[in-house]
């Protein structure tokens, strides 16, 4: 017998209430779909993380021999480690110099490394060394060695050593190390104590050649082992990390001191990790208010006919219904919508992970299934907080025997006791405070300190943004609910043009009816708030990176000679006549030494520079960018310098820095007086530490050098690869050359392991779909659950014109209010989310860039569906004759 009625009773719903359970499980259905895809994406994305991390590095693990330690039983010791699928001998020896006799002249070069290997080094770590000219068998010389020396394959060069007799060996080849940083780091060493650069001069020797060179010097000798491994780590950076760094401590415990590991696969997923931790926060910031607008447009729904639903449950127990009976009724409509809803939003989020976010979420079906289930049990909370909770309150206040009561009268609808307690404003300071909090200097979203374990993740920060949602909704709600009560007239005289004698009734309808408007109204806010807001910080993400490109590339096409090496005559004026060119810039790169320290350093046209790459305010302190070129440009001398150097040599505006600028050619330092005349965060090909940047013709001027080894070329942002292929056939292998769109891969941050694009465009069409849903569909119900009221009123000898004309009045009031509070609450969502996710962005953006285009397009679709559901709900109420209407209802 029960499930006889349970059976009835759905089977009525289905057949008199379609819509209203279609529009139910449709907002489950957005919930569910959202989650999985974010989800889906967030664990995908963390897993390529890992694996990106892994592929960045040549050597997992560099294995030194200490000094004493036994080198056949360290190397017997990896082989046997669990993990390890590869082992390679690597000697360094140290050189006193390389020289060289072509052309009739001499060169010689400073101190220098040798590197001995093995035969099958190179095919084991193949990104190791990059062949640029000649055989790979034999005695190989890094690029900028060969240009120091002028020697190409063929020619002789001869080895110092130290204690031992010059050894002469004859050059295979010409090659680039692309990893010298790791290659050639101080194994064990804190990043503080690193070599600032990789050694300048460089040789490989065939391992068996590197033994007759320096086996009467083994001393000069440091042995290392290179390591691949293949242990199977977490999809997750931060656990792939403990695991790798584990198995690394593990062997340095077990060789007893004989050995020490150079950790670069640690190394690069210490890095990661930071960018899964922002992953999980951009999953929480952006997802979480798409799945709670979800559920608040469910609950909307449904309590659009709350009023019907509570007369219905009034005649079930008028009609002998228990209450128990009454709740499982209640409960199959609940499991009803709950199935088909979260149904059709794992096959909605399948087929979206398929078309916009490719191949590497859907081909991870386990990742898409696990989020499909934490997607379920979500779409299940919010029917049961939407449908079942609702009935179970009523019946236990008895709210079913009061639906015949009289409405209240108009004005007499007092303000919730939240917002008469001035919570709304209580809200908004606190969101004032904690975004004051966690926007200063010193505070990070995520900190994850370099070879710590754990992570530190700022969960705290999402109370900004959460306390900013809900005070806005909430002095929204007040706005709108003083506007309606107060605001009567204003209403009367804009409804009189469209529904004539009717605009006072109207208006005193929409006055006595404001709680149900004002919820209307703010749900569509927070709906466009969340697009707004979603949009802007994706724009701006979207910005920073091409930024980002652009900055570490210098400019669309660059050309860069090694140290040292001089450019042709006349190679500005040949790549500016490369078609597709508009501008080529020359810069000057060097170095230069303050105290002990050796920095970078750019030399610049400040008049010119700007019109081959973007410099943004950001990467000055203390003016902008155009001030700050000024100023170099009115006073030569003038210099700019890192903040870490100004704080490590205590510098004052004004004050006198003396620089030692090495000599290319090998004479003597000069030391250069600068000017201090401010700070430089970021510039165009500069590394991320410490360097400085000045005028160039000053410093051709105080050392006597000119030579430019650096071109920016300017394509105006198209036909980059062309181009750089071009500038390639000039210079040959004698430089180097690159093209903004290598520089976009290499840049991006591993947040865009999947496809941030395709994630922008499922978060913005969901944006959408919520708001034209909280508009419309929010509308469109009311006005079904109004059809007595537009009956009665049809009897009473209103118009259809009339009718039609307060629905649209309805209709155009929610619309102009959604999109005036949507428009100020997303303002100050997308300023709070630019601000507190700064980590996300390198470098930090001088503007939050506004999608004009997309909000434009949002704003015309919600009104053009609410427009199209007033039209329809308004030839709705008039299509049938009055008293067949007043009958049926």
């Amino acid at each position: 017998m029960r499930r006889r009625l349970s059976f009835l009773w759905l089977g009525g719903l289905v057949r008199h209430r379609a819509l209203l359970l279609a529009a139910t499980a449709s907002g489950i259905a957005l919930a569910v779909s959202l989650v999985t895809v974010l989800g889906a994406f967030l664990t995908t994305s963390q897993a390529t993380m890992t694996q990106r991390a892994r592929a960045s590095v040549a050597a997992d693990w560099q294995v030194e021999v200490q000094r004493g330690g036994d080198a056949a039983a360290v190397h017997e010791q990896l082989v046997h480690t669990p993990g390890d699928a590869a082992v390679s001998a690597v000697h360094l020896g140290q050189s006193t110099g390389f020289g060289s006799t072509t052309g009739g002249s001499s060169q010689t070069t400073g101190p220098g490394v040798v590197l001995g290997l093995g035969p099958d080094y190179r095919s084991t770590f193949p990104d190791q060394v990059r062949q640029l000219a000649g055989s790979p068998y034999g005695v190989q010389l890094a690029q900028q060695t060969a240009a120091n020396l002028k020697v190409a394959p063929g020619d002789t060069v001869s080895i110092g050593i130290q204690g031992g007799k010059p050894v002469t060996v004859t050059v295979a080849g010409v090659v680039d190390l692309p990893q010298a940083n790791s290659l050639f780091q101080r194994v064990g060493a804190p990043p503080q104590s690193q070599p600032v650069a990789p050694p300048d001069n460089v040789l490989l020797l065939p391992d068996a050649r590197f033994s007759q060179v320096f086996g009467p010097v083994p001393g000069q000798v440091t042995t290392q082992f290179h390591v691949r491994r293949d242990a199977p780590l977490p999809n997750d950076p931060a656990g792939a990390y403990t695991k790798d760094s584990g198995a690394a401590r593990n062997v340095e415990a077990a060789s007893a001191g004989a050995a020490l590991v150079g950790d670069n696969l640690g190394a690069a997923l210490d890095g990661a990790r930071g960018d899964a931790a922002y992953a999980r926060m951009l999953f929480l910031f952006l997802g979480l208010p798409g799945v709670l607008l979800s559920a608040m447009l469910t609950v909307a729904v449904v309590g659009a006919g709350a009023a019907r639903r509570r007369s219905e449950q009034a005649l079930l127990r008028t009609r002998g219904v228990a209450q128990r009976a009454v709740v499982r009724l209640a409960a199959a409509e609940t499991a009803l919508v709950a199935v088909a809803g979260s149904a059709v939003g794992i096959l909605g989020a399948t087929v979206l992970s398929r078309t916009a976010l490719g191949a590497a979420v859907t081909g991870s079906a386990g990742t898409l299934a696990v989020w499909a289930g934490v997607a379920t049990v979500v779409g299940l909370l919010i029917a049961v907080g939407s449908t079942l909770v609702p009935v179970w309150r009523d019946l236990r206040s008895g709210r079913v025997l009061e639906t015949r009561r009289e409405s209240p009268a108009v004005g007499s609808v007092r303000l919730p006791w939240w917002l008469r307690s001035g919570l709304d404003v209580i809200l908004l300071v606190l969101a004032g405070v904690v975004f004051w909090a966690s926007s200063g200097n010193n505070y990070s979203l995520v900190l994850a300190p370099e070879g710590v374990p754990t992570i530190s993740v700022s969960y705290w920060a999402f109370l900004g943004p959460a306390l900013l949602w809900l005070g806005a909704a909430g002095l929204l709600t007040r706005v709108v609910l003083l506007g309606l009560r107060h605001g009567r007239p204003v209403l009367e005289r804009a409804l009189r043009p469209v529904s004539g004698r009717l605009a006072a009734a109207g208006s005193a309808s929409m006055s006595r009816r404001r709680p149900a408007l004002a919820r209307a109204v703010v749900l569509l806010a927070l709906a466009l708030s969340f697009a707004a807001s979603t949009a802007t910080f994706n724009a701006t993400y979207a910005q920073q990176a091409e930024v980002d490109a652009l900055l570490t590339n210098g400019a669309d096409v660059t050309v860069t000679l090694p140290a040292g090496a001089k450019a042709a005559p006349g190679l500005d004026g040949e790549l500016a006549a490369i078609p597709g060119v508009k501008t080529v810039e020359g810069m000057q790169h060097r170095f230069a030494y303050v105290g002990a320290d050796l920095q970078d350093l750019y030399g610049v046209h400040p008049d010119s520079i700007a019109s081959v790459t973007a410099l943004q305010d950001a990467y000055f302190t203390g003016g902008t960018a155009a001030e700050v070129l000024h100023r170099i440009q009115s006073q030569p001398d003038s210099i700019v310098v890192s903040a870490e150097t100004v704080k490590d040599y205590q510098l004052h505006l004004g004050d006198t820095l003396k620089l030692r600028l090495p000599d290319p050619n090998g004479g003597a330092a000069k030391t250069v007086p600068f000017r201090y005349a401010g700070i430089v965060n970021e510039f165009p090909t500069a590394p991320k530490d410490s360097f400085f940047v000045a005028n160039a013709d000053y410093v051709a001027k105080a050392t006597g050098n000119a030579s430019v080894n650096t071109y920016l070329v300017d394509t105006g942002g198209s036909n980059q690869q062309a181009v750089a292929a071009q500038a390639k056939g000039l210079v040959g292998t004698d430089a180097t050359v690159t093209d903004i769109t290598q520089a976009r891969g290499q840049v991006g941050s591993s947040l865009t392991s999947v496809s941030l694009d395709g994630l922008t465009r499922i978060e913005l069409a969901y944006a959408i779909v919520l708001s034209v849903a909280a508009g419309a569909l929010v509308l469109g119900l009311g006005i079904a659950e109004r059809r007595r009221s537009f009956a009665i009123l049809s009897v009473l000898g209103a118009k259809r014109r009339q009718l039609s004309g307060l629905v649209a009045g309805e209709g155009a009031f929610l619309v102009t209010a959604g999109i005036l509070g949507g428009g100020a609450i997303g303002a100050g969502l997308s300023a709070m989310l630019v601000k507190v996710l700064t980590g996300v962005f390198d470098p930090p953006p001088s503007s939050v860039a506004v999608p004009g285009l997309y909000l434009i397009g949002t704003a015309l679709a919600v009104t053009a569906a609410v427009a199209a559901v007033a039209g329809v709900g308004a030839r709705g109420t008039t299509r049938r004759p009055a008293v067949e209407e007043l009958r049926e209802l």
